[in-house]
């Protein structure tokens, strides 16, 4: 499975990872009123993403299933981000990451939390 998902992939997907399995059309109808997709563009997309096993289609009605989670969609992107930006370096893309942000004393006491579960 590849898990490499293109913004117009990660919409779809969106959908599905807050409502749960639904038809496509009802996908489609939803992507419609967010952003304007007419039936053929989000058909087009699942398509892609039943191709890529992040979506299971299955019957009746073509319902959709995620495949992925939301989690390991993050996972793959951060590391992709990582691996692109960083060189592959974790530590880096944390330095850049803290050194460009304005962190209230509670949310810099959260990312130690994390550190230390790390340890």
């Amino acid at each position: 499975m590849s898990l490499k998902l293109f913004d117009s992939e990660l919409k779809v997907m969106e959908v599905l990872w807050k409502q749960g399995d639904l038809s496509a059309g009802k996908i489609s109808k939803i992507l419609k009123e967010e952003i304007g997709w007419n039936r053929n563009t989000t058909y087009t997309v699942i398509k892609k993403c039943i191709e890529k096993e992040a979506i299971k289609r299955y019957e009746p009605n073509f319902m959709c299933k995620p495949m992925v989670s939301r989690e390991k969609a993050q996972q793959y992107e951060t590391r992709e981000l990582i691996d692109k930006m960083f060189d592959g370096s974790t530590e880096k893309f944390f330095a850049a990451f803290i050194g460009n942000q304005n962190l209230s004393s509670e949310e810099i006491e959260k990312l130690k939390g994390l550190v230390t579960k790390l340890k």
